[in-house]
């Protein structure tokens, strides 16, 4: 009898670990779901939807824009690899056509989805509450022609399987370069910058952090605090109902048969000193005074007549 007993509990212990994967660990930062898939899973695309399912998987498992989603145990999990690391993913997160795949899809459907029509997403505004349905309002209607196309899928990773599964940051390393597609769903977006480790919004804000005042870049400093040249030799407009006695002046010069350009390089007589004004105006005067030329074709005629009344006495 007392060999009975050791002998089972010998048994139990071998099996805890089996049981042990099977169950759904949550860990930070991110989460384990029980999921040991040996090999990459075959995928086929949902007809008129840009999703993938899993038909050889006993899970409810998806691939749309780039990611795999998985719903398990009343949650959703999103990861850039086949077999995780998986990230939780709340209701309000779920991108709108993984909400819409129908219920014939899901492998391991909950027990909640029996009675709902199969050709017909779930009722998740009845699952999920009031609230959920007012936040993902009208996330049951949409244009079934206008659907975009498909992501491609990250075949590369059929070469990890097993004990060639790398970790997560390996992970990275290779996505980055074998799989160039970026999600176009910003919802989508958000997930994968999320498990990039740098969402947007925290990546912008860790560089405005590490922007010291006293290590910014010159060169930007001065383009804030220097203005446009443009903007420096661009006169200021001149107030609305009041002429510039530079209008003035181009009249005048125009009446006179000077160009207005030369009058506004002469500048307004006001601005002068006192000195070079007053000089102009004794040069100006003087001028004025000035006796008009002596026309040499009279004095020569006068000369001429005399000489011929010279010539005519002669005779």
């Amino acid at each position: 009898m007392r060999k009975q007993v050791i002998v089972l509990c010998l048994a139990l212990g071998a099996l805890a670990p089996a049981s042990a994967q099977l169950s759904i660990a949550i860990g930070l930062p991110n989460v384990s779901i029980g999921i040991n898939l040996p090999v990459y899973p075959e995928l086929e695309r949902i007809p008129g939807y840009p999703v993938y399912y899993a038909p050889q998987v006993d899970a409810n498992f998806f691939f749309y824009d780039g990611l795999y989603w998985v719903f398990q145990g009343n949650n959703w999990y999103a990861s850039s690899w086949y077999k995780g690391p998986w990230d939780q993913v709340g209701p309000e997160r779920v991108p709108l056509y993984i909400l819409r795949v129908p219920v014939r899809y899901y492998r391991q459907p909950p027990a909640y989805f029996q009675g709902w029509k199969e050709n017909s997403p779930p009722r998740w505004g009845d699952h999920w509450g009031k609230d959920w349905s007012q936040q993902r309002r009208g996330w049951d209607h949409w244009n079934r022609q206008s659907a975009p196309a498909p992501a491609p899928l990250p075949h590369y990773q059929r070469n990890y399987a097993g004990d060639h599964y790398p970790d997560r940051q390996r992970q990275q390393e290779l996505h980055q370069q074998k799989y160039r597609y970026q999600p176009r769903d910003p919802v989508v977006r958000h997930e994968y910058e999320s498990q990039r480790g740098h969402p947007p919004a925290a990546a912008r804000q860790r560089e405005m952090q590490d922007e010291q005042p006293g290590q910014r870049p010159e060169p930007r400093a001065r383009e804030h605090a220097k203005p446009p040249q443009s903007e420096q030799r661009r006169a200021p407009p001149t107030p609305q109902g009041q002429h510039s006695q530079a209008q003035y002046r181009d009249g005048e010069n125009q009446d006179r048969g000077a160009s207005p350009q030369s009058a506004r390089r002469s500048g307004p007589p006001d601005g002068k000193p006192p000195s070079q004004q007053a000089n102009e105006q004794g040069q100006g005067s003087g001028h004025d005074r000035k006796s008009p030329p002596r026309d040499e074709n009279n004095g020569r005629g006068q000369g001429n007549d005399s000489d011929n009344r010279g010539q005519g006495h002669g005779k």
